[in-house]
């Protein structure tokens, strides 16, 4: 993985984005990284392994009982506006 300094990143975005279409690349501070920028294909392959894994916990949990569609939009219009 490419390590960059947050100076660097700054200075330097434009290649910064370039370097990230083919690996992570890690920003750090004070010689701590601080976080990582990925490509957007690689992270949406994060978010869909993420999904996945939550499914499949899910099926593994067992029978979620009766579903009110109108309980399930109310929760997420709550989480939605926190």
């Amino acid at each position: 993985m490419k390590v960059i300094s947050a100076t660097e990143a700054k200075n330097s975005f434009g290649e910064l984005l370039m370097s990230a279409q083919s690996e992570p690349v890690s920003i750090t501070r004070n010689g701590k990284e601080q976080g990582v920028l990925l490509s957007s294909r690689e992270y949406a392959a994060l978010k869909r392994q993420a999904l996945v894994l939550a499914v499949q916990e899910g099926r593994k949990s067992g029978s979620a009982g009766a579903l009110d569609i109108e309980v399930i939009k109310n929760e997420a219009k709550q989480r939605a506006d926190c």
